[in-house]
């Protein structure tokens, strides 16, 4: 048998079993080795029930003397109580919630493995119990080795292959490995690293050495485990590297700069005067521009640093230059914000800006679409409508992405690839407002140069963040009054747009209620997300000429809204909000001189010192992350500890970057490593021997899972 041979043929999966992996994407001896264990347990060393305490996690070998299943109240569900005794007697309670499932499956005299939480028991605080815990029944007969006296690896169940059956098919398929199977990694770079060879580390990752440490591997810092880490990151940086040198080969429009015309359109669309980040920004931005290899570039800079007026200013430099220029944004209601900012900073000199939405109707688009392909409209701002196929570009030399890591690798290189028709690829410039910390660009963005816009405009003030409960909000709304009679203005958001099943209050009712009853003598505007585009920019200008002093609102307001006479901002219900969108909204107020003030409002129980569900402590760590820090790079540090690099990124992205044991939060100190070895192998031409070999070397799955294959 080798590496491709098929996963039915393996002694344990057969082809019913080998219809499950497929749908997981394993179909070989080699992707069944991929699929690598999420935890360990030491069986060698069990847990006796007479040493264990509260809160402790422990596995435990016993024998199950009773159980039964005790219906609810309602009838349906179930609790199931077992009772286990271990070897040396000692007896432990068990509960299953939601265990129906388990009635008739356990048998008295049958031997189990436990692997669980110990906790007081609520009703009888002088025992202990375990609640839902991981149990696998043991045949009597003959004792496998995969199960005990060993360190045991434990696997995530597919469909109905559960996790002890997963072993076993395991256990066949690394006595199939070969120590002298090929290596992916330069031996020479193996060997300096002192890295295992592929084989040890795929067979010590499975089946773990007696003397492994059990702490080490469950936090992935195995010997075994590093290299096969290190090789994923290696291979997905390899990838960007190459990348970036395919792009640099790659013909742009270089442009001119240097012509005073050039220099005064600038001048004249800056609102203000730029902040020493923002020239050297534009500077940065400029010299990229210049050259006839594409821009590559991802300008980072905290809500209100103004990132928006650089991407416009570098989209007047293609524009002076006869190309078009393309601002892609990751929503709707971003697209026409963008449109109606653009339009009012633009139109004055006379630049030509097109909004291309999937919300037109059919005869605009299909005229917005002729201006495009013509070259009339010179600034096109839109939504993913801008890469689909039936859009064309008269000659695009400019784009900017506004992200939010909403869009992946994969739709940035559409919109090049539409620029490329012509014969030049664009130069690219993706905007993001969540800081992204360091690991993470470097895994979503290792293709790109790196700008930072960390100072804020001059004459800005910083805000003032608390928190408070509905009980409070008599009090809030008077605030609200004496700030406005002091002349500013405040917004209060809410997270919905019409009544929904949730408790939340919609912004409709709210704007009727808070008008009649709470301000009845001030002037309220309404904005939402079903409002036109024309009904939105209504509502905002009167906001902005002070013609309505509070602004009522769904999320809407996130980003690009800028009111500099807005002081205060009352969030409700703002445990329903991410963290980074709580931080957009913040950032529509301390725009001007005077301070200005972000209420939170939340349920009493979010409050500290009250008993939380789980749910709520998070919640509550995003509220209090605000009240503490307005440093974007913090907030979006603690943001990404709290949700994990897949939810960080919108849809399972982690996943989809092919990694099945990296993680790029965990493992940062491997990730640059990689970087650093990938960077190295690709730029060095003594080496392409070597970087040849290793790209034949991988089977088509990686060359597609890290774009090997176009770029070798």
């Amino acid at each position: 048998m080798n590496l491709s041979t098929e996963v039915r043929m393996i002694k344990g999966v057969g082809p019913q079993r080998a219809e499950l992996l497929a749908q997981r994407g394993i179909h070989t001896l080699e992707d069944l080795l991929g699929y690598l264990p999420f935890r360990y347990e030491d069986r060698i060393h069990f847990s006796r029930v007479k040493d264990i305490q509260p809160n402790g996690v422990y596995t435990i070998r016993a024998r199950v003397m009773s159980g039964q299943a005790v219906r609810t109240m309602r009838g349906r569900d179930a609790i199931y109580h077992l009772l286990v005794q271990d070897e040396a007697g000692g007896l432990l309670p068990v509960k299953f919630f939601h265990g129906g499932y388990l009635e008739g499956r356990l048998k008295p005299g049958q031997l189990l493995i436990l692997h669980g939480k110990a906790e007081i028991d609520k009703l009888r605080p002088a025992r202990l119990e375990m609640i839902n815990p991981q149990i696998e029944v043991l045949s009597n007969e003959e004792l496998d080795s995969t199960e005990v006296g060993r360190i045991v690896p434990i696997y995530e169940a597919i469909g109905t292959f559960g996790s002890r059956q997963i072993r076993r098919a395991m256990y066949a398929a690394v006595q199939l490995i070969d120590q002298r199977m090929p290596d992916v990694l330069p031996e020479a770079l193996r060997a300096r690293l002192s890295f295992p060879t592929r084989g040890e580390a795929l067979i010590h990752t499975h089946f773990p050495e007696p003397g492994e440490s059990l702490d080490a591997l469950n936090t992935f810092r195995s010997p075994a485990q590093q290299r096969l880490i290190f090789e994923e990151f290696f291979l997905y940086q390899l990838s960007l590297a190459l990348d970036r040198k395919a792009s640099r080969k790659e013909n742009a429009i270089p442009f001119r700069l240097r012509e005073d015309a050039i220099r005064e359109a600038l001048k004249r669309i800056l609102p203000f005067k730029p902040t020493a980040a923002q020239k050297r920004v534009l500077a940065e931005i400029a010299a990229d521009l210049e050259k006839p290899s594409p821009m590559n570039r991802l300008l980072q800079g905290d809500v209100g640093s103004g990132k928006t007026i650089i991407a416009l200013q570098a989209a007047v430099i293609a524009i002076e230059n006869g190309a078009q220029a393309a601002l892609m944004a990751p929503t709707e209601i971003l697209a026409v914000q963008h449109f109606l900012s653009a339009r009012r900073i633009l139109a004055k000199a006379g630049y030509r800006v097109e909004l291309l939405v999937s919300g037109l109707k059919a005869a605009e688009k299909s005229a917005a679409l002729e201006r495009i392909r013509s070259g009339e409209a010179q600034l096109v701002i839109g939504t993913h409508a801008l890469i689909e196929d039936n859009v064309a570009f008269a000659r695009l030399g400019f784009v900017a992405i506004d992200e939010q890591h909403r869009f992946g690798v994969l739709q940035r290189k559409r919109l090049m690839d539409k620029a490329a028709a012509h014969g030049n690829a664009p130069h690219v410039l993706v905007l993001t407002a969540t800081p992204i910390p360091r690991t993470l660009s470097l895994t979503l963005y290792g293709d790109l140069d790196v700008s930072v816009l960390d100072e804020l405009p001059p004459g800005r003030t910083p805000i003032v963040t608390r928190m408070t409960t509905q009980q409070h909000l008599p009090g809030v709304w008077e605030f609200l009054r004496r700030e406005v009679a002091a002349g500013h203005q405040a917004y209060v958001v809410y997270p919905v747009i019409e009544e929904s099943k949730l408790e939340l209050k919609a912004a409709m009712e709210e704007y009727e209620r808070l008008s009649r009853e709470v301000f009845p003598k001030l002037k309220l505007g309404l904005l939402h997300g079903r409002l036109s585009s024309d009904e939105k920019e209504e509502v905002m200008q009167r906001f902005r000429k002070n013609e309505a002093q509070i602004l009522v609102a769904t999320t809407v307001v996130e980003v690009g809204v800028d009111v500099p006479n807005a002081t205060v901002m009352v969030i409700e219900h703002a445990e329903r909000f991410g963290l980074s969108q709580l931080h957009q909204l913040r950032g529509r107020i301390g725009r001007g001189a005077q301070k200005s003030h972000c209420i939170l409002v939340a349920p009493a129980r979010m409050t500290v010192g009250r008993p939380a569900a789980a749910k709520d402590d998070v919640a509550r760590a995003r509220l209090e992350t605000m009240v503490r820090t307005s440093n974007g790079f913090e907030i979006a540090e603690t943001d990404l500890q709290l949700r994990g690099p897949g939810e960080f990124f919108g849809t399972r992205q982690a996943g989809n970057l092919g990694f099945h044991i990296a993680n790029p939060l965990r493992d940062k100190e491997l990730l640059e490593l990689a970087r650093r070895e990938a960077f190295a192998l690709a730029g060095d031409s003594a080496q392409q021997d070597a970087m040849q070999r290793l790209l034949r070397m991988l089977p088509a799955e990686w060359q597609r899972r890290y774009h090997l294959a176009r770029i070798g």
